[in-house]
């Protein structure tokens, strides 16, 4: 589907990030796995080296300008282009109402979340206009669209991403460059298998399909967001949370 084509994927080291890397990687792109940590982004690109794709880590904290500047750079030098990104890097925080979070838990959250975006943003598109469009797949949050108790800033944050891909969306579409988001419900990551089992039997039942989603599920999403099949979209953020927003 992407042969010879180039993608970046943040947060490539694990959840989300490291399936979506691994399944763009198995339908023909390049992937840049960019991500802060080393040893298990290394090993995302070496995994999907093992099974013939091409990969290659770059370490990147998408909170610090400089580093998210190396991305184009990087995977022009390694694989002559860049034609797709997803934008997935982000982090959590404690449990906490909105008004009680300190600056510090504050700063970090908005910074990766939200800000850590935006810098991707603005290096991954001038290239895409310069060398004759691309696709962009921003990661929100069904907390994004509907707020949830004890996650303000990241609720916050991922509100905010929505909007970036609007308003991104409008400023390129004339450029024939598209951007999308994507809105995972509750997925089974390693921080959610993290938990006891009984916390997590309890978030399953809650949803309508009664059993959490998978990291799979959201990636192939993303996938044709990126696609020509989804050429007519964008502006869009597709929802993919087994019917959780409906309740």
């Amino acid at each position: 589907m992407f042969t010879g084509k180039v993608a970046i994927v943040t947060g490539a080291a694990a959840g989300i990030g490291e399936v979506t890397a691994k399944v763009l990687a198995s339908q023909g792109l390049s992937v840049v796995v960019a991500d802060v940590l080393d040893d298990a982004g290394e090993q995302t690109a070496a995994d999907i080296r093992m099974k013939g794709g091409s990969a290659a880590f770059l370490h990147v904290d998408v909170s610090v300008r400089e580093d998210v500047e190396r991305m184009v750079p990087f995977a022009v030098s390694e694989f002559g282009g860049l034609d797709y990104a997803v934008n997935n890097a982000g982090v959590g925080h404690r449990p906490a109402k909105l008004h009680e979070i300190d600056d510090a838990e504050w700063d970090r959250v908005i910074g990766i979340d939200l800000k850590g975006v935006w810098h991707c943003l603005r290096a991954e598109i001038p290239h895409m206009i310069a060398h004759g469009g691309g696709a962009i797949v921003n990661t929100a949050s069904v907390a994004g669209l509907i707020p949830e108790q004890g996650v303000g800033a990241y609720s916050v944050a991922k509100h905010g991403i929505i909007g970036m891909v609007k308003q991104s969306a409008l400023d390129t579409i004339r450029d024939n460059v598209r951007v999308n988001g994507v809105a995972p419900g509750l997925i089974e990551t390693p921080s959610v298998r993290a938990l006891d089992e009984a916390t997590r039997a309890r978030y399953a039942a809650q949803l309508p399909t009664g059993k959490m989603g998978q990291p799979e599920d959201i990636a192939h999403t993303i996938s044709w967001l990126l696609s020509d099949e989804a050429r007519y979209v964008t502006g869009m953020t597709h929802v993919t949370d087994g019917g959780r927003s409906l309740i």
